[in-house]
């Protein structure tokens, strides 16, 4: 999907959250987010293949999308860290029920896979 289609309201619903969290690595970032904020770093440490450039598109179309939040800290080095807003939390609990049908559906697949 087209990023402008996150600002697109002539759209439904689904297809307006979808658009905020298309791509590769937003759902998971969504996730380490959950449990409390992080620095870019730390968020890169725990999703192995997140190149620094997309790391930093996807936080700030996020950020953007009012997701996340960013804080810089001054001092040396500056201190960046990203936490979930309330609107970012509220789309990681929507998308939970999703998540548990996404797992059923691969054991599904998984079961229905002939022996080798």
């Amino acid at each position: 999907m087209m990023r402008g289609g996150a600002q697109d309201t002539n759209v439904c619903g689904v297809t307006a959250a979808i658009a905020v969290i298309d791509g590769k690595w937003k759902t998971a970032l969504l996730g380490l987010l959950e449990s409390g904020p992080h620095r870019p770093g730390e968020l890169r440490r725990r999703l192995p293949g997140l190149s620094e450039k997309v790391l930093t598109q996807a936080l700030r179309e996020m950020e953007a999308d009012e997701l996340v939040r960013r804080e810089v800290y001054d001092g040396l080095p500056l201190k960046t860290v990203y936490s979930l807003t309330a609107f970012g939390r509220e789309l990681s609990e929507a998308l939970a029920p999703l998540s548990d049908w996404g797992h059923r559906r691969l054991e599904k697949l998984t079961k229905a896979q002939p022996a080798s």
